[in-house]
């Protein structure tokens, strides 16, 4: 006996949601991007390696975002005969690409500004102030867009991207501040460094969760031994096995797993599929469940079967 729970919601309520989280999405998209451009000019012209990091940075920030909005119009794709699941995986894809991508413009970064702290370059510092604070004007639009629409993993990821890149204007209006006071050019590639590890940061942590879900590990902040015993304490359960839990994407999560019941409960089991149904989605935030119900020892029968023969170590 088999259970398949899918929570897809096609409410009204669901859609003008989704319709407004987008909306937010595409402005703090157009935003991030202009100033990207911007300050990827802005510092090519006012020689400024900070603004050019801070781009860099603007780089990451824009890609989460149209990851954010991929996420958002994917999930509203149905899936095909071919492609059970849809297409969710191609966000995955899309950011491990750019995790690696974002690693090298650090690196380059670091580079450049290894060269520029033993001979510091005259920068341009009133361009360089002016893109500055367009950037920081820019960013805090960017995040009253995004405002309120935080309640799901995926927007609130979003969220601490634009924030950051907040943090990072900042930095570079207060460097640009301390040069213009005090004629010390060496901030300026210092500055870049402390932005470029920011951005391997983020790296890392896209590629490392990129990797996880296409590895199918158990998302992070789901314990897989708490999620078994639940079920387990579960009335007429007797036992679970090849419980697996993974990601399809960003904040959707499934489950299968194989339950045994007591023999006289197999022919009324719907208060315990019920019961896993609503341990996975409302404690776990689970919301694609499998469920396959066995007959008491049926598992440990079944091993039997597959189990190889021994080999004697002794034989030659």
């Amino acid at each position: 006996m088999h259970d398949h729970s899918h929570s897809h919601s096609h409410s009204r309520q669901d859609g003008r949601q989704r319709g407004a989280e987008r909306r937010g999405l595409m402005l703090a998209l157009i935003t991030t991007s202009v100033i990207l451009v911007a300050e990827a000019v802005g510092g090519w012209l006012s020689n400024s390696l900070a603004l050019l990091a801070d781009a860099g940075h603007m780089l990451s920030d824009a890609l989460a975002l149209v990851l954010a909005y991929a996420a958002i119009s994917l999930a509203e794709r149905p899936a095909t005969r071919s492609k059970t699941y849809g297409w969710y995986r191609l966000e995955i894809l899309a950011a491990l690409l750019n995790g690696v991508v974002l690693v090298v413009i650090a690196v380059f970064i670091v580079w450049e500004a290894y060269e520029r702290i033993q001979h510091p370059p005259d920068v341009g510092i009133p361009l360089m102030l002016v893109i500055a604070a367009i950037g920081l004007v820019a960013n805090v639009l960017g995040l009253f867009f995004l405002s309120g629409h935080n309640h799901s993993l995926n927007m609130r990821g979003a969220y601490l991207h634009v924030l950051g890149d907040l943090l990072s204007s900042v930095g570079v209006v207060i460097g640009g501040v301390a040069m213009w006071a005090t004629g010390a050019m060496w901030v300026d590639p210092v500055l870049s460094v402390l932005i470029s590890l920011i951005i391997v940061a983020g790296a890392w942590r896209l590629l490392k969760e990129s990797v996880d879900v296409l590895l199918e590990a158990t998302p992070a902040g789901i314990d897989h031994e708490e999620v078994e015993n639940k079920i387990k304490a579960l009335e007429g359960v007797i036992g679970v096995h090849d419980l697996h839990i993974w990601c399809l994407t960003s904040g959707l999560n499934a489950l299968s797993c194989h339950v045994e019941v007591e023999q006289e409960r197999l022919a009324k089991c719907d208060s315990v599929l019920d019961a896993i149904r609503h341990i996975a989605r409302e404690e776990f935030s689970i919301g694609h469940v499998t469920v396959q119900v066995e007959p008491e020892g049926y598992g440990s029968r079944q091993m039997i079967h597959w189990r190889l023969p021994e080999v004697d170590s002794h034989e030659h």
